[in-house]
C-alpha cells in the first residue's frame, strides 16, 4: 500500500469491529495513562450519558487508584496490551507522555478499539504514517486531541471572516503562548515509588536512573516530546492549517534556548521563536516564552482588509476600513466537551472525526519540524508530496 493509499482510504470492513453501535448504545472505555491530564479528560467524556468508563491502565499503582475514585469498578491495569484485550471495551482514551502514544494507539485499534489519544499525536515525525496506517486498515475511529476542529469559536470565525474573505489576502500569522513565570522542575520525590514501573514509563526512551522531573515534568526533556512546540504550538498551527486551508509547511526556521538555566538538566527550550512558509505565499510564525506577565495569548491573522485575533474563548475582527465597527465575540468554558462528542458521535456513525489522524499528523508534523530546526540550528527545507526533510 503505497502512502496515498494509507492517507486516502476510509473504507469500513465487515471484519473491522465486533459489532455496530447503535445511536443510543452506550460506549464503554477504558483509560490509558493516568495523570492529570488523562483524568481530566475522562471526566469530560464522563458527562456524556452514553459513556462508562470500565478499565484503567498507568505504570504508576498511586494514578490507577486516583482514576478509579472517578471510575469506581473499573478493572485495572499497569499494561496497556492487556487493558486493550478486555473484548467488551469499544474505544480508549490515551493520555500517556507522548513518547507512547505511537505503540498504545496501534496496539488499540490492532485489537477493535477507537482511539482518542491527546496530542500531539507521536514524538517524531515518522511515527505519524504507522498510526495513519493502522487507522486506515483497521477501519478504527482516531480522534486527536486538538480540541480548535470542534469549538464552536473557531468555526464560526473560519466561516465569518475566512471563507468569507472578510480578511482579503493574508500575508502572515502570528501563533503566541505565553507559559508563565520560569521555575525551577520539581526534584520530589527524590526516590523512586515503589509501586511505579520506571521501566515501563521510560519505554523506548535510553535508560536513566529515576530522575523526578522526567515523570512530573516530562515535556521539558525532548527524550519525551518537544516542549512547548507540540505543546502548544501544534495546537496554534493546526487551527492556521484549518482556517487557511493548508496543511503542510515548505520551511521553517527557529531560534530559542534554555534561557532560565535551573540546572535541573531540562533539553526542551523555554523560549523559542518558529518562522513557516506554506504554500499560497503567506508567513506563519510561532512564539513561546516564559515570562510572568504578558500579551494575551492568541493567534493573529493579518490581511488586507482587517486583523482578526482569535483564541479559545474570545475573537475579534478589526476592519482595515477608517470608521467600519469592531467585531467581537466571547463564548466561556473549555471546548473540549465538543470535541468529546464529536468523536463519540463518530464511534457510532463511523464517519470520519474533526480531528481526525491524518489531520492530527500534519498539525504534529509541522510542530515537530519547527523542533527540528530548533535542534539542527539551520532552516529546514521540507518536501510537502513526500513529506521527507530536504538535504542542505
Amino acid at each position: 500500500m503505497t502512502r496515498r493509499e494509507v492517507f486516502q482510504t476510509t473504507g469500513l470492513s465487515a471484519l473491522s469491529y465486533s459489532r455496530v453501535m447503535g445511536a443510543n448504545d452506550r460506549i464503554q472505555m477504558g483509560l490509558i495513562g493516568a495523570g492529570e491530564r488523562g483524568q481530566f479528560v475522562m471526566t469530560v467524556f464522563q458527562k456524556n450519558a452514553d459513556v462508562q468508563f470500565t478499565a484503567i491502565c498507568d505504570v504508576y499503582a498511586r494514578k490507577v487508584d486516583e482514576a478509579l475514585g472517578k471510575a469506581p469498578g473499573s478493572r485495572t491495569f499497569s499494561d496497556h496490551r492487556k487493558l486493550v484485550e478486555v473484548k467488551d471495551l469499544d474505544a480508549v482514551l490515551i493520555g500517556t507522555p507522548d513518547h507512547w502514544h505511537k505503540d498504545t494507539a496501534i496496539d488499540a485499534m490492532n485489537a477493535g478499539k477507537d482511539v482518542y489519544v491527546e496530542k500531539p499525536l507521536t514524538r517524531t515525525i515518522e511515527e505519524g504514517p504507522a498510526i495513519i496506517r493502522t487507522a486506515r486498515v483497521t477501519n478504527r475511529i482516531c480522534q486527536v486531541g486538538m480540541q480548535q476542529r470542534s469549538g464552536t469559536i473557531y468555526l464560526e470565525a473560519r466561516d465569518r471572516f475566512l471563507k468569507s474573505n472578510a480578511l482579503g489576502k493574508i500575508s502572515n500569522v502570528r501563533c503566541t503562548w505565553h507559559s508563565g513565570p520560569a521555575q525551577p522542575l520539581r526534584q520530589e520525590p527524590a526516590q523512586q515509588p515503589s509501586n511505579l514501573d520506571w521501566a515501563r514509563y521510560l519505554g523506548s526512551v535510553k535508560w536513566h536512573d529515576w530522575y523526578a522531573p522526567m515523570y512530573t515534568n516530562y515535556r521539558a526533556f525532548l527524550c519525551f516530546g518537544a516542549g512547548k512546540m507540540t505543546d502548544f504550538g501544534a495546537h496554534w498551527l493546526d487551527v492556521v492549517h484549518m482556517f487557511m486551508g493548508v496543511d503542510v509547511p515548505l520551511s521553517v526556521s527557529a531560534e530559542g534556548g534554555v534561557f532560565y538555566d535551573f540546572n535541573d538538566g531540562r533539553t526542551a527550550p523555554d523560549t523559542i521563536s518558529a518562522l513557516y512558509e506554506y504554500p499560497g505565499k503567506f508567513s506563519v510564525t510561532f512564539e513561546s516564552h516564559a515570562i510572568p506577565v504578558g500579551p494575551e495569548y492568541g493567534i493573529e491573522f493579518y490581511g488586507e482588509k482587517g486583523r482578526l485575533f482569535i483564541n479559545r474563548n474570545r475573537y475579534e475582527f478589526r476592519p482595515a476600513e477608517k470608521g467600519a465597527p469592531l467585531v467581537k465575540l466571547e463564548i466561556p468554558g473549555d471546548i473540549t466537551s465538543e470535541h468529546v462528542r464529536n468523536f463519540l458521535d463518530c464511534c457510532k456513525s463511523r464517519k470520519l472525526p474533526n480531528a481526525d489522524v491524518l489531520i492530527g499528523h500534519r498539525g504534529c508534523q509541522a510542530a515537530l519540524l519547527g523542533n527540528e530546526a530548533y535542534v539542527q540550528k539551520r532552516r529546514i527545507r521540507f518536501d510537502p508530496v513526500r513529506e521527507e526533510i530536504l538535504p542542505l
